[in-house]
């Protein structure tokens, strides 16, 4: 097998020696492109870091690439098929689903870390199906399904390798062919782990169980997670399990927002010079905007990135007092974050079945409307591979100055969500929109208050984080002041479900 058609930077090409070197002692040897058994040992892990544009992601596709034509199986969360003894697996990992659909939509096949460390259990009549269209087994003849069904799901398969859309594709719903979701048994062989930055320990040390070979990609510029004194978990590995890519690549350079990224590592650059250096970008280049006020449109789908809590909350009241949405209910097409999952202990099995239908703590989520049932929502989860889902919600609509929230909708117990349409910049990390909005008027204040994290001032990591969430254009909001929508809320944007909306009820615990 030959070495990877892509021009490597020299740090590359050291990281790709490296992470070879790293897989050949697992068995895995990506020039022969041969596979042996794997060897027992502690788990091995080994971090490739880098700013923004330094070509993480380049090498974790070529990486991908390689260990697929070696015969390595990827293993995507939805169904593993049977194992077998000589069968060598990767899985391709991110914190969050907006994070995993980033790397989706550059062709890595990648899924959530929960999604790994919880299995689906598919009913063995339907099994039959997903190890036919995997190629373990003939095609099978189910009571119910036709054959035209079966070629509908061959055929989605063939051209989307996802085995609920394709059992979706032949008219099943999720509670047709999948009975619930345990903890994973059986260990995997080989973790890419993407945005590791955002990782704690706890999740490392699950991942470490897992797997045996583990490669963190991460940015060392971006906030650590809370609670974790500034350090982000490759920080305390040895320098020789480190890896830093230092070149900006030829499709990062010219652009602009990067630019304003990488030159808040000058150390004497202050708050006043780096807003002079936007308005200047803005000058030039139409992919930088010096914005006098909040767009309200660009709320509903992107949110404004904010510092303070405070600041948060009161550009969410002005976003639904823009629209016009009532105080005591939501509008479809309002943005809300999944704040986590609101059950006993002894619902263990709910909480894992909403996990897994990507209601995770900091799931971007679009309200549709109410569910059939009292304290139910219809809700699009952004980034889910099957995004429309009807769920037991508490949403809380928090208000300026209160400190009790108010709740339009609100079951027992259930998913918890916040509004969405202003987070702070903590929580974005992880994502990416093709427009971005960041509140400069809350970096200033973060830069006025002298703050440092892990030998940087505060506000260079924040507004850090917050430019390198823009794709495609940022827009830079210099004053606390917000501009009616042009067009009403809407959900026609949304993409279309693959299946029909699913719902997660009482009786399914």
């Amino acid at each position: 097998m030959s070495a990877p058609a892509l021009t490597f930077s020299d740090d590359q090409a050291e990281a790709w020696d490296r992470v070879a070197e790293l897989l050949g002692g697992a068995g895995i040897d990506l020039i022969e492109g041969t596979l042996t058994a794997a060897a027992a040992g502690r788990p091995s892990v080994l971090a490739v870091i880098g700013k923004a544009g330094s070509g993480k992601t380049m090498l974790l596709a070529a990486l991908t690439k390689a260990l697929a034509e070696a015969g390595v199986d990827t293993i995507s969360g939805d169904y593993e098929g049977k194992r077998r003894k000589e069968r060598r697996t990767l899985a391709i990992l991110a914190p969050t689903n907006k994070a995993a659909s980033v790397l989706r939509n550059r062709g890595v096949p990648a899924t959530t870390i929960h999604r790994i460390l919880y299995t689906p259990v598919y009913d063995p009549e339907y099994e039959k199906i997903a190890e036919w269209l995997i190629g373990n087994g003939e095609r099978p003849v189910i009571e119910g399904l036709t054959d035209t069904a079966l070629d509908r799901a061959k055929a989605f398969h063939d051209q989307v390798k996802s085995i609920p859309g394709a059992l979706a594709a032949a008219g099943l719903r999720g509670s047709d062919f999948i009975r619930g979701w345990k903890r994973r048994e059986d260990a995997l062989d080989i973790g890419f782990v993407d945005e590791a930055s955002m990782l704690d320990e706890r999740q490392l040390e699950d991942l470490k169980e897992i797997f045996p070979t583990l490669v963190l990609f991460g940015d060392p510029a971006q906030l650590a997670p809370v609670g974790q004194s500034g350090e982000m978990v490759f920080d305390k590995l040895p320098e020789r399990k480190k890896l830093t890519l230092h070149r900006i690549h030829r499709q990062a350079d010219d652009n602009p927002i990067l630019d304003l990224a990488h030159a808040l590592a000058d150390p004497d650059l202050t708050f006043e010079s780096f807003e002079r250096m936007v308005a200047e970008a803005a000058r030039r280049d139409d992919r930088v905007r010096w914005a006098e006020r909040v767009d309200s449109g660009l709320m509903a789908r992107s949110p404004v990135l904010v510092w303070r809590n405070q600041t948060r909350i009161r550009l969410i009241q002005a976003f639904r007092a823009a629209y016009g949405a009532p105080p005591d209910a939501l509008l479809p097409g309002e943005p809300l974050i999944c704040d986590g999952i609101e059950l006993p202990l002894k619902h263990r099995k709910k909480r894992i079945d909403l996990e897994a239908r990507g209601l995770i703590k900091g799931a971007q989520v679009i309200y549709l409307g109410p569910g059939k049932k009292p304290g139910f929502a219809k809700l699009h989860v952004i980034g889910a591979e099957d995004p429309q889902v009807s769920a037991a919600s508490i949403i809380k609509i928090e208000l300026p100055d209160e400190e009790e929230p108010f709740i339009p909708a609100a079951a027992t117990m259930g998913a918890a969500f916040l509004h969405g349409a202003a987070v702070t910049i903590h929580k974005a990390q992880g994502s990416q929109w093709p427009e971005v909005q960041v509140f400069a008027p809350d970096l200033f204040v973060a830069a006025r208050t002298g703050r440092m994290e892990a030998g940087i001032p505060l506000w260079k990591r924040l507004a850090y984080v917050a430019i390198t969430r823009a794709e495609t254009r940022l827009h830079w909001v210099v004053r606390n002041r917000l501009a009616r929508p042009a067009d009403p809320l809407t959900t026609a944007d949304l993409p279309k479900a693959a299946t029909p909306l699913s719902l997660v009820s009482e009786s399914d615990s």
